[in-house]
């Protein structure tokens, strides 16, 4: 247990507003202008909120609310809270994709709090780029923080029936182009998808992200699944308030919290709700910028044994609201520590290990959360594929996948980008059936770029027809976390690095082998050396403004896709206490 730092004592603001001397004075007379008592600035903890608050972050549009209730935990703790905006990262409208401003969110998070008089943060999030970029941000300045998730959206409805925002729309789209349902249908179910402030309530990334925060011990216990409209979001977000006082107090920081074994517990966690593979890159981002040493083989080799006992869409049958009501996040930690599988000893931003936060904890709906024995996927977590087709790494997520298609071999069809994938999909005259294995290049981190959410491409209507709902798709792309199927993503070193993945031709030879994590492509060395030879990247970069500057540093996928100037020991910009005046 980490010993409490000694109360009271300087604290970090101080060197901006303590004293008598001109900068000093400087610094609290315009402070001043917003009617500040003078004793504000007395050496109480100075709390920033950092807010992704906007109304083009669809899930983050209610943060304003919260910002206030951590305010009132704040002052109740005898802290001064000061709001302020970072880039907010919208995942549902923001082009050419979120995840290439994941990073420069971060970059946007790290600067305010190093630049600005603050001993402890509130990071408020909720849409599925905001916390990983909170999170990134933070690690990096390495002061007292904790994250306040806005939540998960009320059930979606349509005709009777729950439907998941985000995996309704997979569903109902390959349903219109089999005819399944009609158009008109799929716009009347529109409206009934998304009827509450918050983000996607199945297990996508926005919830995946909260629950990884959690586990981690990022968070106070018990927020992952709060519905964004339930009043208990405003309780923790307020007892949240007052306990970021308190831990600048005991100088309790990210680094302490976010170690080694802190990671493992969230592997396994990620496995165990059936987390999106989104949670890969970001978390490996995370552990980057923290200086902790985790990779794409701690993914597989400790998601192997964890069973998926969250009955979750796009995994299973239910939503976030009825995984809250269950017991939430809390029920799930301590399934997995009392299958071995849990640091119990990891501390929390409780100041308490994570073990002393759940053990209490009960599990009121046996069908939501269910019991090991009952598990939707015996070996959860996200599966990692090697071969020479992928001689860093590809992922895939067992929870989604189908069972027929752990091991399979198949013709590759070939879409050059995903331009060439929307012209040819939907033509009758398109070579390819359901033991095929469709491809798609180009859509990494530097080829999109970006990496976009587009590795579960949807099946073509003439295999649909016949009743089949899934193939084996390969790209070196993302998928939303609300997404299913037997999909294999974040090939690396992607296409556009001239990855293997760019030599695949039309009629190819692909066999996957899920319980032996192999991917290989069947051409001999000397014809992909002749083809390598011959290869002339198709991709344009960008070359002015971040875009530019995203293109040059962008690391591949099995290293988080973080620029690689940000990663590295914390503090090795201008340090925090220099004066600027």
């Amino acid at each position: 247990m980490k010993k409490k730092a000694e109360w009271p004592r300087k604290l970090r603001s101080q060197d901006w507003f303590g004293g008598t001397g001109k900068n000093a004075i400087m610094h609290r007379s315009w402070m001043k202008n917003q009617g500040l008592p003078a004793d504000t600035f007395d050496g109480r903890p100075i709390i920033g909120i950092c807010n992704t608050w906007s109304e083009l972050t669809p899930c983050n549009a209610h943060l304003r609310d919260l910002a206030e209730r951590v305010k009132r935990g704040v002052y109740e703790a005898g802290g001064f809270p000061v709001e302020f905006p970072v880039f907010s990262v919208g995942e549902s409208t923001l082009r050419p994709t979120a995840m290439m401003f994941r990073n420069l969110a971060a970059m946007d998070v790290e600067e305010a709090i190093r630049g600005n008089p603050v001993d402890g943060v509130v990071l408020l999030g909720g849409c599925d780029k905001t916390t990983p970029s909170l999170l990134m941000g933070a690690a990096s300045v390495d002061i007292p923080a904790i994250v306040v998730s806005g939540g998960p959206m009320l059930n979606g409805k349509w005709r009777g029936k729950d439907v998941g925002s985000g995996t309704a729309i997979w569903q109902f789209s390959e349903m219109v182009k089999s005819g399944e349902m009609s158009l008109q249908e799929f716009m009347d179910a529109e409206q009934g998808m998304a009827r509450s402030a918050g983000s996607c309530m199945t297990m996508g990334t926005a919830s995946t992200m909260a629950s990884m925060a959690e586990a981690l011990g990022m968070t106070l216990s018990g927020n992952a699944a709060i519905p964004a409209v339930d009043a208990r979001r405003r309780v923790i977000s307020q007892l949240t308030g007052r306990r970021i006082v308190e831990m600048v107090k005991e100088d309790l920081k990210p680094s302490d919290i976010l170690t080694k074994q802190a990671f493992e517990n969230a592997i396994r966690v990620n496995g165990a709700v059936g987390g999106s593979t989104n949670a890969v890159l970001h978390l490996l981002a995370l552990a980057g910028r923290i200086g902790v040493d985790l990779s794409l083989d701690d993914w597989d080799r400790l998601g192997r044994d964890v069973p998926t006992i969250v009955n979750l869409q796009p995994s299973g049958k239910y939503l976030m609201e009825e995984f809250y009501y269950a017991g939430g996040l809390p029920v799930v930690i301590k399934a997995v520590a009392e299958m071995g599988l849990l640091h119990n000893d990891s501390i929390t931003v409780s100041g308490d290990t994570i073990w002393n936060d759940v053990k209490g904890v009960t599990n009121y709906n046996e069908d939501v959360i269910l019991p090991r024995e009952k598990a939707l996927t015996k070996s959860g977590g996200i599966a990692v594929l090697r071969g020479n087709l992928a001689p860093k790494g590809a992922v895939l997520k067992p929870s989604a996948a189908s069972p027929h298609l752990m091991q399979h071999k198949g013709r590759a069809v070939v879409f050059e980008s995903i331009e060439d994938y929307h012209a040819r999909i939907n033509r009758e005259d398109l070579d390819i059936d359901e033991t095929c294995i469709m491809v798609l290049k180009y859509c990494g981190p530097k080829g999109y770029p970006g990496m976009a959410e587009v590795g579960n491409m949807g099946l073509p209507p003439k295999v649909l027809k016949k009743g089949i709902t899934d193939m084996i798709r390969i790209s070196d792309a993302r998928m939303s976390g609300t997404a299913y199927g037997t999909v294999i993503l974040h090939t690396a070193p992607e296409a556009a690095e001239g990855g293997p993945l760019a030599l695949v031709q039309n009629g190819d030879l692909i066999e996957v082998d899920i319980p032996d994590r192999t991917m290989h492509l069947h051409v001999s060395d000397e014809e992909l050396a002749r083809r390598r030879a011959a290869w002339v990247s198709p991709v344009k970069p960008l070359t002015g403004g971040y875009g530019g500057l995203y293109i040059k540093t962008v690391m591949q996928a099995d290293s988080g896709a973080d620029l690689d100037f940000l990663v590295g020991p914390r503090g090795d910009r201008i340090p925090m206490d220099r004066d600027s005046h």
